[in-house]
Parts: C-alpha cells; structure tokens; sequence
C-alpha cells in the first residue's frame, strides 16, 4: 500500500509526524482546559437531549478522539452540543420516556444511523453539500433552538411543573403556574446564572460554567435546598462508556431514519463551520469530506460505547484553539483528562442541584443566539430576513428536522429566482472615452448601430433562465437591426436548454437576413456548445475570442449602403472607412 492511500485512510499520519516535545506541553494545557470545560457541559446537554447526565461525559471522551483522529481541522473539538441535542431529544422523546432504558436505546440507534450518513457522505466526496444551506438557515434554527432550550428549562428554574407539548402550550402552563413559582429553587437558579455572567466578566481564564455549578451546590448544601424541593441531579457512577451494540431493527429504522439525516446534516453544518471558521485563523486548509468521514466514524464509534450524537463545538474549539492547541492531541489529551476526572470527582455530582443546570443552560441557550448576525441580516437582505424568519419560526413551530428542510428549500427557492433572472444588457462603445469600452447605453445615453445589437448576458444560462433571457432577445429586434452579438464572459454557465436557446435564436436572426454572434465566452461554455454540437449549427464563423474582433468580422456583414448613409457610426471601423459621424 504506497504512502498516500495509507495516508487518506489514516489521515492522522499527516500531522502525527509534527508532535514534539514541545507540541505535547501546549496540547496538554489545552487539553486539560477543554476537560474542565466539557464537564458542566456535557451534564447539561444531556438533560437538554432527554439523556442522563453521564451520557453527556461518555459522549465527551469518544466522540472527540475519533473526530480529531479522522477529521482534517487541527483545532476542532466534537462532542455533545445544544442543537444536536435538542435535536436528538424532539426525535426520540414521541417514542419512549426521556432517561428511560427504551429512550437510551433509540438515541444510540439514532446516532448510529446519523453516523453512517455522515460518512457515506464523506465518501461520496458531498462536502460541498453545508454550502446549500444558508447563514440565514443557520442562524435562524439555532437562535429557534435557543428559545426551545430556555423555554424547556424554565420548569427547572422556576420549580414549577410543565406537561410535555407545543411550543405555545408549555409557556400557557408556565404562566399558569407561575405562582406556584419555588423561591428556593429560583435563587439557585439565578445565583449560578448570575455567578457565570460575573466569572466571565471579570475572571475570564477561570472556567465559568464550573464555577458557577460550585456555587449553586454550595448554596444549595448552605440553604439545606433538598429540604425545600430542590431536586439534585444524583451521583455519576465512576466508569468508563461501557461497549453495547445499538439495536437498530426495521421498526426503529422507519421511525428514526428522517431524523437521523436531520441530525447529520445539521452535525455536519456545525461541525464544518466552526472548522473553517477557527481556520481562518489559524491559516489551516480544511477537508470538508474529510470532516464529514471524521464526523461520520465518530458517531458510529460513539454509538457503541454509549454516546449519543456529536458534532463540532464553537466553545471547546474557540477556546482550543485560544488555549494554544497546536495539534488535534488537544482533542485526545482532553477526552482522556475528563476520564480521569470523572474517576476522580463522579461522587461530588450526587450534590448537583437541577436549578444550577437550569441556570446554566438558560445562558448557553441566550449564547447560541446570534444578535450580530440577525442584525446584519435585517439591514443586508429581504429575502435572507423571509429565511430567517421561517426558520426561526418552523423550529417553534414544527418538527425541528422540518425545520431545517424548508430553511433549505426557502434558500433555494430564493437562490432560484435570483439566478433565473439573469440580466440582458444592451451596450455600445462609449463615445467620450478613449479606450471606447463598452457600456450599458440605458446608463449612458450612447448611440447604437441600426444593423447590429450588441449586448451582455449576465448570469447563468441554464432551465430555469431561458424563458426570461428568449423573451429579452426576442425584444431586442427593432426594425432594421439584422445581427446581434452576445458577450458572453458573465455566462457562468449553460445547459441544454441554454444552448438549445441560442440554437434557436441563432435560426431566428438568419431568418431576418443576419445572425447571432458570440465573443468573450468561458471557457466551459464554449466546450459546452461544442461537444453537444450546438456550435456547429450555429456557425463555426459566428464565434470570437474578442469585441475587437468580433466587431471587424461582423462589420464586414453589414449592409454597406445603409453604412454610408449612417449617422451614428459607433464603430472605429465604420469611421475609418466612411468618416466621423455627421
């Protein structure tokens, strides 16, 4: 097996080679960073996915050393997050009781479909796939994701009890309950969330989620909050992720299989974007099909050792790569320090009250929202608002794998008609200017040839366009003027139906006794024509490489008795030999 098959299917073996001594010491450091980070998450992300709480560590200590193996970016750290697990609890949770043996069961089969989907993906070579999903798609489901999270933990924080339901019919229960409101269990709540607002302000290198968990159990313990309702999570048994097999029958399949694409796709958003954002940075070129194998291989591994879906997290990444991570051993060095941990300190989790993680929770959901980004999209564009807005509104609203489906669809559709319309620009050369460029003759009042149009497509040209661009040329046929010339070099691209277009427009201006020409084409749109053999019919002479060109070989078809008589003579050519123009 020669180096470089070895190499993608190792991909490790790229960087394994740059460890030093003095790598380790920075991916250590990094690594224990990211260890204590993870903790409060990985707890409170589990409850958000229905899951018991260590299955929120178990996903931290697999996912991410399959990921960092597998994956192309150096600083990317995977894991459990708040939208997959969202995700993972609004899929599973209308089948078994959340924390249940049958939940547990269907998330780790769920996950396992999800992983295998990913991966499949990555060797289709689909990276390019994220790219048809909009920032405007992105922003709106996780800032939906974000209200759904708050709106789910308000029960923990405000001791109140919420029926399972609908987006609006947990807020009526809310409201109706809300006098019965658990000051206790408030206080705690706001202490840890306030507490972690402080810590980050002011102590930024301290951890401020584990703080923050210190302080609502200290407070708790100090208030005696057991004894007034408080309700704690429970001690952590102090184990590794034990190896089961998912059971995945045809059952579960049906039901979980449309979930499990959502989850990939939105794990496989995630994941790449942080990637390349953190690249960005860091001037690391990323794979997208290798993130989406390493995405893909972590989540079938996870599967099996009782990990439920991951994805790329912007927080343990961001700070990853902060902390000085040089090396993807940050991400193994963590997953392995957390293990340690979680031996060390899992009976301390037994004073852990829910309030705290409520608390906590509710500032991970106001974080995942883009204030920014909305912002910039309400002034930028009308069209990424309406996107915005119905994603935002279908993740309240609806199913959230169908969310992300007409998210994407509404991009589309949006992106469709604006490329469906690609603008036929009439030009001429400009008299006033030396180099007699050619120019929109609606911008600039310039004289055009009665004998010939000259005008610019831009955009592509291809099924959904050519009913506009047919309607366009056919309009451009005045009176006496018997040729038209295309430039051709803002056509991005053509199709059948683009060249079965200018087949016909081409048979049209011969019938009116001239013809179509081209110049400035693309490259691909020329071997286009020529392979499916629309160049032939429409003329191997009607093609040119320049205007300059084009304009002599056109020039020699024209009418010359209506040249002579000609007042405007735009073209050096009719100058030269009839004279300025009168």
């Amino acid at each position: 097996m020669n180096q470089k098959v070895l190499r993608s299917i190792f991909p490790f073996l790229n960087w394994i080679g740059d460890i030093n001594s003095r790598t380790l010491k920075a991916d250590a450091v990094a690594g224990l960073t990211g260890a204590i980070i993870v903790l409060p998450q990985g707890i409170a992300f589990a409850e958000i996915a229905g899951m018991p709480p260590i299955y929120g560590l178990y996903t931290a200590m697999i996912t991410p050393i399959i990921a960092a193996l597998w994956g192309s970016s150096k600083h990317l750290i995977s894991g459990p997050t708040t939208a997959i697990s969202l995700v993972v609890f609004s899929a599973v949770s209308a089948l078994a009781e959340p924390k249940s043996a049958e939940f547990i069961g269907l998330v780790l089969a769920i996950t396992l479909l999800a992983g295998v989907i990913q991966f499949v993906l990555g060797l289709a070579r689909m990276g390019t796939l994220v790219n048809y999903v909009s920032h405007s798609v992105v922003i709106g489901f996780t800032a939906g994701a974000a209200v759904l999270i708050a709106t789910s933990q308000l029960k923990h924080v405000l001791g109140v009890e919420v029926p399972g339901g609908e987006f609006i019919e947990k807020w009526h229960h809310l409201m109706a309950n809300l006098p019965d409101t658990n000051l206790y269990v408030l206080l705690i709540a706001m202490v840890t969330l306030v507490t972690a607002i402080l810590v980050k302000r002011f102590l930024p290198r301290v951890p401020n989620l584990l703080m923050a968990m210190i302080v609502g159990g200290l407070l708790t313990y100090f208030i005696n909050g057991a004894a007034h309702g408080v309700s704690l999570v429970g001690e952590l048994p102090s184990a590794l992720p034990p190896f089961a097999v998912p059971d995945i029958n045809l059952a579960n399949f049906e039901h979980l299989a449309s979930n499990a694409f959502a989850i990939a796709l939105l794990g496989l958003i995630e994941a790449v974007a942080i990637a390349k954002s953190i690249a960005s940075k860091s001037h690391q070129r990323i794979d997208g099909n290798q993130e989406f194998i390493g995405q893909g291989l972590s989540n079938i591994v996870g599967s099996f050792f009782s990990c439920y879906a991951g994805s790329g997290s912007f927080t343990r990444s961001g700070v990853n790569y902060t902390a000085g991570a040089k090396t993807p051993m940050a991400a193994i060095f963590a997953a392995v320090l957390l293990m340690l941990i979680l031996l060390l300190i899992a009976p301390l989790t037994a004073y852990l009250p829910i309030p705290a993680m409520g608390g906590i929770i509710l500032l991970v959901a106001y974080n995942l929202i883009d204030w920014h980004g909305i912002k910039h999209i309400f002034k930028a564009s009308r069209r990424e608002t309406v996107v915005f807005l119905i994603t935002l509104l279908s993740t309240l609203f609806l199913e959230l794998e169908f969310a992300i489906y007409i998210g994407v669809i509404f991009s589309l559709i949006f992106y469709l008609q604006s490329t469906s319309n690609p603008r036929v620009v009439t030009v001429a050369p400009d008299q006033t200017d030396k180099k007699r460029s050619f120019v929109n003759v609606e911008r600039k009042l310039n004289m055009t040839c009665p004998q010939l149009i000259v005008c610019r497509i831009d955009g592509p040209l291809f099924f959904g366009a050519v009913n506009k661009v047919s309607d366009d040329l056919s309009e451009l046929l005045g009176k006496e003027e018997k040729h038209l010339l295309v430039i051709g070099n803002s056509i991005s691209l053509i199709d059948m139906a683009g060249a079965e277009l200018f087949e016909q427009q081409a048979r049209f201006w011969q019938e009116q006794g001239g013809g179509l020409y081209f110049c400035s084409l693309r490259l691909q749109v020329r071997e286009f024509l020529e392979r499916g053999g629309y160049k032939k019919v429409i003329g191997e002479d009607a093609f040119f490489e320049t205007k300059d060109e084009a304009i002599r070989g056109i020039y020699a078809r024209l009418d010359k008795d209506k040249c002579a008589v000609c007042e405007p003579r735009i073209f050096l050519e009719c100058r030269n030999e009839f004279g300025a123009k009168r």
